[in-house]
């Protein structure tokens, strides 16, 4: 991995507004640039904007592989995908992938012709220029060019899938998204995230507003702190901001994770970090 930069950092909708200006409004979608292939983590409306940035960057050129990886399929998730332009260029490829056994046999390609459907979005899915191609297996662990890549299901409603990426000099990125804990933490994502130098973790809201919102499959700050401290982590990036939390209200929130886990911070769109 060379630079990871954060497209849309919000969850449930996309947000407007003046109180939403320092950490952006779009909706999930994160780039990850390796040296050889790019990778993008959800495709919500965040997306369009990088679109708009690989049409510029010699980096995420057309020769360049890239993979949409996506952690579930949920709107917040996938709304991005038509207004992707690099989509509509014939010069690239794309491949969409689903990684994981429970997701094998999965209509990966139905997921996203059903929300191009002429009901929703005037061109269809194999209308839109570039080539599209699928990617699943059956294995929850791969080895690609000495770099690996393992995910974990966890809960939320309709599933949902945590990655960890470990390129070639041993860096490790750890994305959490749309997850559950429930009464206690997830031990097999702490597992998952040991000792990584980056954990992208969600924590759409407070503790105090947690309990109202059981079954809606989200976490707290807090719960993406207790992760990091018991998985040892470099770095705690937290993400998928609730759209009724302003800036002043996250300002808030960072201050109180940054108290008690230093080396932590909340998502902005256009945050870019590099190994």
């Amino acid at each position: 991995m060379s630079r990871i930069k954060f497209f849309g950092v919000r969850g449930s909708v996309s947000v407007f507004g003046t109180q939403y200006q320092e950490f952006g409004g779009n909706t999930s979608c994160v780039l990850v640039e390796g040296p050889q292939r790019t990778v993008i983590l959800d495709a919500g409306t965040g997306i369009r904007e990088l679109g708009k940035e690989m049409e510029h960057d010699p980096h995420l050129g057309i020769d360049r592989p890239c993979f949409l990886a996506f952690s579930h399929f949920h709107w917040d998730h996938i709304q991005g995908l038509p207004f992707f332009k690099p989509a509509y260029d014939p010069r690239r490829t794309f491949t969409i992938s689903a990684i994981g056994r429970e997701r094998s046999g999965l209509d990966l390609r139905g997921i996203f012709d059903t929300q191009m459907q002429e009901q929703y979005f005037p061109v269809p899915l194999d209308g839109m220029g570039a080539r599209i191609e699928f990617f699943q297996t059956a294995d929850d662990h791969l080895t690609v060019d000495k770099a690996s890549i393992r995910v974990v299901k966890h809960r939320h409603p309709g599933d949902a899938y945590s990655y960890r990426f470990e390129d070639s000099e041993g860096k490790v990125l750890v994305y959490c998204t749309d997850i559950e804990h429930g009464e206690s933490i997830d031990p097999r994502i702490v597992e998952l995230a040991r000792g990584a130098d980056v954990l992208i973790h969600e924590g759409q809201y407070t503790p105090e507003e947690l309990p109202r919102f059981r079954g809606w499959g989200h976490s707290s700050w807090a719960q993406a702190v207790e992760v990091a401290e018991q998985a040892g982590v470099g770095r705690l990036i937290i993400t998928h901001h609730d759209p009724d939390h302003d800036d002043a209200f996250l300002l808030d929130v960072e201050r109180q994770c940054q108290a008690r886990f230093p080396a932590s911070v909340l998502a902005r769109e256009k945050m870019e970090i590099t190994f």
